[in-house]
């Protein structure tokens, strides 16, 4: 051993060697050193790998304690042998002691040189191979290129107070300055590959290195986190050597520990570098530091080697290059998180902007009738303004669509249409609703959330039978309409915002404030401008231009080839009184579209509602006879039956809607009073 090797008082040296020889495999020599705990074991993250199925996965550790050298079992499944005997304690090591770890043996020497042949624990030698370890008198670390970690670290110094010492002070100084401008330059970065560029420029500069990459796992793919999935997505050489990826054994125990690691003299290490890449590269030292991503672990790598013996990668390299990969790290994922964001953020855009292309779709009011063309030239004249609006009409009749035209035609058409029913909910839930609540403020409220106010804040709130609001309520919504902030229930910050208010209502609002129900300076403040949409059935030249165009949309939407109507549904459609208005003719085709088994719509496949029969103009009955009959009533039902179906010419359909009835009962009807058609 050379005389470079200290020894402590008792002859003891703090450097000593393992020769290790596993079964039916070359001997290999490995050194020991004070600075760090050599573990041995069967698991890739041990210092000493064994390919021995009878050694257990973390077997035994060897470290230097107390000016000694000490072996300790890690309560492997079989035992750690020293000299034949199992160890049950710390046991200290001495020269020659032999190790039996399972199949494989291992001598324990302050000197490689004195072991030509390896003894057995049967006391036999067998001769070591010269291309392992050197046959002769080569004992130096050197000479023997054994491969050796020279340290891990989990943890830079960076991240703690600068150190008591003027010389440690000043390095630490400078290479704090470095890394806070290199940290700038990150900064501005927009792309992965710039970001790593820069880092490269960085390590380049402040370490020994003369070979770096930077490995990456692509986001965009779906594949396990294994070292041979990294990417290579930054590439830097001086004297444009090669670069290889570092071997599958650092990549593991970094990815398995997480620990940045520093390794010399791995030219003829199996494991620890790759034949063909070191061939061409001629590595001497390493240092593979970890990209960790504190929700998904290790997702890249840092990698770099110096090709020059007498400028290896060091202690201080390995400090740098763990800094900067932990600054790299967090970049990564703030250029992820930010791509996310943007594509979230476009493709919200987008479709923001189909829905308000179809909302403004949707809200087109149909119909050429004398009332409609008039209506919607005083929306043209009402919408550029911010005035409120008072929209009066019958249910069904299309109060929403109206303030939808009234939105999508001014100049908020841009910003939000909220719509919120009064009827819908109680005074308390409809305060929440309106002006939005604290978390806690009542029981389940357990976030805080914006009322329909903030929502529509510079764009327009619909409030549908606005009539129903209670009288608290009322004066709460009062306020906000003058102008005045509000707060959020259980809340005390002041809100304010810029909404235009329409409002819609079936009730009579004059006998409502006459009655005390509704309050007059709410009912004149909402009712600067008033829109009244007449009921479908006193514009029926609209009836069949909304059918057709209800039908065009249920086409469109499932690509059915229905070619329109038939002249028996149009006459069906068109007689017909429509209590429920413009909803219940939309209800009716999109029935009549469900149930039409052919290419036309027929008026057999209409069922219209018996609601509002007896109110109907168009209803046919039988002739009153002035004198009376002593006739039973199925007489009766039989002729007024037979009446019906002559006055529709027998149109079975619209017979059985006249009489209110379905159109099977007419026909069992039929069959029992043996009518039949002339």
């Amino acid at each position: 051993m050379q005389k470079s090797d200290q020894q402590n008082s008792n002859g003891a040296s703090s450097v000593a060697y393992l020769i290790v020889q596993e079964l039916d495999e070359r001997g290999k020599v490995y050194r020991l050193v004070d600075r760090q705990v050599t573990t041995m074991g069967r698991a890739p993250t041990n210092r000493i790998v064994l390919d021995d199925e009878v050694c257990s996965r973390n077997h035994c550790e060897i470290f230097y304690s107390d000016s000694s050298w000490v072996i300790r079992d890690l309560g492997s499944r079989n035992g750690t042998l020293v000299q034949g005997v199992a160890i049950t304690q710390d046991q200290e090591l001495l020269e020659g002691n032999v190790i039996e770890i399972g199949d494989s043996e291992a001598i324990f020497t302050f000197d490689v040189s004195r072991f030509s042949s390896r003894p057995t624990s049967a006391g036999s030698s067998e001769e070591l191979e010269s291309e392992t370890i050197g046959v002769g008198q080569q004992s130096s670390w050197e000479e023997f290129n054994v491969p050796e970690i020279i340290q891990r670290k989990s943890h830079t110094r960076f991240h703690t107070p600068l150190p008591p010492s003027s010389l440690d002070r000043d390095r630490t100084s400078r290479e704090l300055g470095r890394l806070y401008r290199l940290a700038l330059d990150m900064g501005n970065t927009q792309s992965e590959q710039e970001l790593s560029q820069i880092v490269l420029n960085g390590l380049f500069e402040g370490t020994s290195a003369d070979i770096g990459a930077i490995l990456y796992f692509d986001p965009s793919l779906q594949q396990p986190r294994k070292p041979e999935n990294l990417k290579v997505i930054a590439f830097q050489s001086v004297d444009e050597l090669p670069y290889q990826k570092p071997s599958h054994f650092l990549s593991e125990m970094v990815f398995s520990e997480g620990d940045a690691i520093l390794a010399h003299n791995i030219a003829d290490d199996s494991k620890l570098s790759t034949r063909d890449s070191l061939g061409k590269i001629h590595a001497q030292s390493v240092i593979c530091a970890p990209l960790r991503n504190n929700k998904q672990g290790v997702t890249g790598l840092i990698h770099l080697y110096s090709t020059n013996p007498d400028n290896p990668l060091d202690s201080d390299d390995l400090e740098f290059t763990l800094a900067l990969a932990d600054q790299l790290a967090i970049s990564f994922q703030n250029l992820n998180e930010k791509k996310k964001l943007s594509d979230g953020l476009a493709r919200m855009e987008g479709e923001n902007k189909a829905l308000r292309e179809q909302l403004e779709l949707e809200s087109e009011l149909v119909g050429n009738s004398p009332s409609m063309i008039a209506m919607k030239q005083q929306i043209l004249r009402i919408a550029p303004t911010d005035a409120s609006v008072l929209i009066r009409g019958e249910s069904g009749v299309g109060k929403e669509l109206v303030a939808r035209a009234i939105h999508f035609n001014s100049h908020r058409k841009k910003h939000p249409f909220v719509c919120m029913n009064c009827a819908a909910l109680s005074e308390g839930l409809l305060e929440s609703e309106l002006f939005g609540h604290e978390r806690g403020a009542f029981t389940g409220a357990t976030s805080q959330k914006p009322g329909k106010f903030e929502q529509a804040h510079q764009g327009t709130l619909f409030l549908d039978e606005v009539g129903e609001m209670s009288l608290g309520i009322q004066a709460k919504f009062l306020r906000v309409l003058e102008g005045h902030a509000f707060e959020r229930v259980g809340g005390s910050a002041t809100i304010k915002v810029d909404v235009r208010v329409v409002a819609a209502t079936n009730r009579d609002m004059e006998k409502a404030v006459a009655k005390g129900n509704f309050r007059q300076d709410l009912y004149f403040r909402l009712h600067v401008v008033e829109v009244s949409v007449d009921p479908l059935r006193v514009r029926s030249d609209d009836i069949l231009l909304l059918a057709n165009y209800f039908l065009n949309r249920f086409i469109t939407k499932t690509g059915r080839p229905i070619r329109g109507f038939t002249q028996e549904a149009k006459d069906l459609l068109e007689t017909y009184h429509w209590p429920g208005n413009v909803r219940e003719l939309q209800n009716t085709i999109e029935r009549a579209f469900i149930l039409c088994t052919g290419d036309i719509i027929d008026a057999s496949d209409i069922q219209l509602s018996a609601v509002g029969m007896g109110s109907d103009p168009q209803c046919v009955l039988p002739p009153a006879n002035l004198g009376f009959r002593d006739v039973p009533l199925d007489v009766v039902e039989q002729e007024h039956i037979l009446a019906v179906l002559n006055n529709t010419n027998w149109n079975k359909s619209r017979s059985a809607q006249i009489l209110g009835i379905e159109r099977s009962t007419l026909d069992r009807k039929l069959k029992r009073y043996g009518i039949h058609r002339p």
